[in-house]
């Protein structure tokens, strides 16, 4: 299959998902007057002065999310290359039981500096051994349809990791691929509501549902974040803090802001990562403290799950703590716990699953979320991918796939 077939079939894959989670076209969207209030908002931000909540949204297979006040969950997880093909359609099938609005994945697709174990097991690729060539050609394919297309017509929202941006593939190659899910319609709409003259598909983007305010970061490369993303990502927070409507906002990017128990593999690993990295955790702080907004943060990168990454003594004297969680657990190699782990509300390694967040549940405060980690084994796996990669190889994945 030519590359020309191939996003065809990744532009009809996403429309597909995102039909059900916006039904209005970009276009009558872009004809909207900007801010203009409409029976179906979509998670527009409200025109000034507006009284009452955000309308009724349609999001994920005919699930409509009542504003604010509803309770309803999404799923979260990421890096999953390695045995990604293996655990994620596991994720898809647990996080589907819970009627999610959407699954947003946080990067690292596939591992690209090398084969991913789990596509040299494919029986096509036992039976032909891919070249380095093959796999760099397949592999953004593989992951569509080995880990997005389980999750059938749930909203997939797709962040990028350092991986996307490993030689020979780039940023922009990633913007390329993945524009059928970077461009959706919620995703357009929401960046035309926000300025009716940007029509530039970017690797950072938000969305607002039920009066939560969800940013995807771009923090791929050690250049970021740079000046225009910082300046794009404090007019959305400006514009939060001022909106008596909206009432939470959630951060996800792959990499964890500076300073965290997992500083080692963070955004610390640059200089231009520490610096832009803080200035994010202090404009968090700010629309926590002063705005007195919910605010949750979101990161993988490092190949284990821990709740409560924020909980040092540099955070602890400069500002305050932020809930924060890392979430590497799609499939990728798992690594060994930090140091200062025991620091962390939670901390597990060795282990694969996705985070389930519950908005607004009983008896919380509104906008609240409830994080819980749902962890994914062995018997989890459906039986079609254990017919297809051989139940050895799923083994592996759960026993052998680790770097300690």
């Amino acid at each position: 299959m030519n590359q020309v077939e191939t996003r065809k079939r990744h532009a009809n894959m996403a429309a597909a998902s995102t039909v059900a989670l916006l039904m209005l076209s970009a276009a009558s969207f872009r004809a909207l007057p900007r801010h203009t209030a409409q029976p179906l908002d979509l998670g527009r931000r409200p025109s000034a002065g507006r009284q009452g909540g955000l309308s009724r949204q349609s999001i994920g297979s005919g699930k409509l999310v009542e504003s604010p006040e509803a309770t309803w969950n999404f799923a979260v997880s990421g890096d999953s290359r390695n045995c990604g093909d293996v655990v994620m359609p596991a994720i898809a099938a647990d996080a589907l039981k819970h009627d999610p609005a959407f699954y947003w994945h946080l990067g690292d697709l596939r591992k690209t500096s090398d084969f991913d174990e789990d596509m040299q097991h494919e029986p096509e690729h036992i039976a032909h051994p891919m070249t380095i060539s093959d796999y760099l050609g397949a592999e953004w394919d593989d992951f569509v349809q080995n880990q997005i297309r389980p999750f059938g017509l749930l909203p997939f929202f797709v962040g990028i990791g350092n991986h996307e941006t490993v030689p020979p593939k780039t940023r922009e190659q990633f913007l390329i691929e993945f524009a059928p899910w970077l461009n959706a319609p919620v995703l357009e709409a929401q960046r035309l509501n926000d300025d009716g003259n940007n029509y530039h598909v970017r690797a950072y983007y938000h969305w607002i549902v039920g009066g939560v305010d969800f940013i995807n970061l771009d923090n791929a490369t050690p250049d970021q974040f740079d000046s225009a993303q910082l300046a794009w990502f404090e007019g959305v927070l400006a514009r939060d803090e001022a909106d008596p409507i909206l009432r939470t906002v959630v951060v996800g990017m792959h990499r964890a802001l500076p300073e965290s128990i997992s500083s080692g593999h963070s955004m610390n690993e640059s200089p231009t990562g520490t610096e832009s990295g803080r200035r994010v955790y202090a404009d968090l702080l700010k629309t926590q403290n002063g705005a007195h907004k919910h605010v949750y943060v979101l990161a993988c990168h490092s190949h284990y799950f821990m709740d409560g990454i924020f909980n040092t003594d540099y955070w602890r004297t400069k500002g305050g703590v932020l809930p924060g969680w890392i979430v590497g657990t799609a499939g990728a190699v798992r690594y060994k716990l930090p140091e200062g782990s025991n620091e962390a509300r939670q901390a597990m390694t060795k282990v694969y699953g996705y985070l389930l967040a519950t908005v607004n549940p009983s008896g919380g405060p509104g906008g609240e979320i409830r994080f819980e980690f749902h962890e994914i084994k062995e018997p989890d796996v459906p039986s079609v991918v254990v017919d297809r990669f051989k139940p050895d190889f799923v083994h592996w994945c759960f026993e052998k796939n680790t770097a300690f």
